[in-house]
């Protein structure tokens, strides 16, 4: 047997969400344009005698070392499909900003996924790994892909994006982090007090905007810039997220007048993104964040990027 696996797998940028109304079961569909970008965990398993996790990296202490962890559960979930003992040690190498809305615990359920199945030889199939990871979680798919793609469903149904250019992104990442299901939860607030209500019934099914997803094949920035911050494309958590962090409404106004070219919340919060011109700008950006005090720290990254890969 092999005696460890190491995993590289990259962190998220939602540069749409697009939300629909609450459903009976409680989710919402979603029309999720996911963009894989180059800030990377590593998951490395190694076999031991009983399941375990470390992580080191920044904010390592505010990630669970328990069953709660995506990819103790990762673990679990393919070693109970082949009858086996999950009996692993997992470490984690942060580098993702932890609960910045970045997908950093789903990155790591992924690459759980990947390393164990090589670690075990379990032979899972592309497919197989897929459903397993639909099963961890709506981005967990997504960070097995990587690249760009188009989420359905609660994001789990995923159609590969083409991208026809490189984006460079500065993230600024806020103090503590925000509760997905709250951001969720306030957005459905926020459309019962301000329209006929927050359900499938008054909510139009999401979609993604047409002239974002050309901008992306393309490669055209000013296209993407324009989609994201004029034609409407957006975060519809964006506000959900800024109602219950409103600082982040002035990370956001520091990027703008720093010179990004769009400034979004990522996901549900609550990382701000700003999308920069070129490789050159963005370190220049990160600094005026940095300094601008609206932000704890700020990180550079480029997209797209490789899914879960094994190094």
């Amino acid at each position: 047997m092999t005696r460890s696996v190491t995993v590289r797998v990259p962190a998220k940028v939602n540069v749409q969400l697009a939300v629909g109304g609450l459903r009976p079961d409680g989710f919402h569909d979603v029309a999720n344009v996911f963009l894989a970008v180059g800030l990377y965990d590593e998951v490395t398993v190694t076999p031991a005698d009983a399941l375990r996790i470390t992580v080191d990296g920044p904010d390592a202490d505010r990630v669970p070392t328990d069953h709660t962890n995506l990819a103790a559960r990762a673990a679990e979930l393919l070693a109970a499909r082949h009858g086996i003992a999950p009996d692993v040690h997992i470490h984690i190498a942060k580098d993702i900003p932890v609960a910045g809305g970045m997908a950093g615990g789903s990155a790591d359920g992924a690459g759980a996924l990947v390393a164990c199945d090589a670690l075990w030889g379990t032979g899972a199939s592309r497919a197989d790994l897929l459903a397993l990871c639909a099963e961890l979680g709506s981005d967990v798919p997504f960070s097995l892909v990587g690249g760009a793609a188009l989420g359905r469903g609660r994001g789990e149904l995923l159609t590969p994006l083409d991208v026809g250019g490189v984006f460079h992104w500065v993230f600024a990442v806020a103090d503590g982090g925000l509760s997905t299901p709250a951001v969720y939860a306030e957005c459905d607030r926020l459309r019962a007090v301000s329209g006929p209500g927050a359900t499938v019934d008054h909510v139009p099914d999401p979609e993604p905007s047409p002239a974002l997803l050309d901008a992306l094949a393309e490669g055209d920035l000013v296209a993407l810039a324009s989609a994201l911050m004029v034609g409407g494309a957006g975060n519809d958590l964006q506000a959900a997220a800024v109602s219950l962090r409103p600082s982040l409404a002035e990370t956001l106004a520091a990027g703008t007048k720093a010179g990004a070219l769009a400034s979004i919340v990522s996901g549900s919060g609550p990382t701000c993104a700003f999308l920069v011109q070129d490789a050159q700008a963005a370190p220049e950006l990160a600094d005026a964040m940095t300094a601008s005090g609206t932000c704890r720290a700020a990180r550079v990254a480029s997209s797209p990027a490789r899914g879960a890969t094994r190094l």
